[in-house]
């Protein structure tokens, strides 16, 4: 009767029972590395085609305007400043430089 009377006690948590053994572990030790990051530069370059185009089609805006102002003599100006004009934009934006 009183192992009973014991068992139904420890097990109502009214006695002190016998603590378990405590074990510590050891946190894991994390060691920084260090990452490089590479930066790449790729350079998108814009063909002659679409160069050809850009002062073509500067050229040919230049002169319509000309024309429209000046007559024939418009047009011839406004075709060797517009041409000259869209050359000058073509060679500014020809590359395109992205740093991914």
């Amino acid at each position: 009767m009183k192992k009973a009377l014991l068992t139904a006690t420890l097990a109502a948590g009214l006695l002190p029972a016998a603590a378990p053994a405590v074990t510590y572990q050891q946190q894991p030790q994390y060691q920084r590395s260090t990452t490089h990051r590479v930066q790449r530069r790729v350079v998108y370059r814009r063909t002659k085609k679409k160069s050809l185009a850009i002062v073509a089609g500067s050229a040919a805006t230049g002169a319509s305007i000309g024309g429209l102002a000046g007559g024939g003599i418009g047009a011839g100006i406004g075709a060797i400043v517009g041409g000259a004009s869209g050359f000058i934009y073509d060679r500014t934006t020809h590359k395109k430089v992205i740093i991914q």
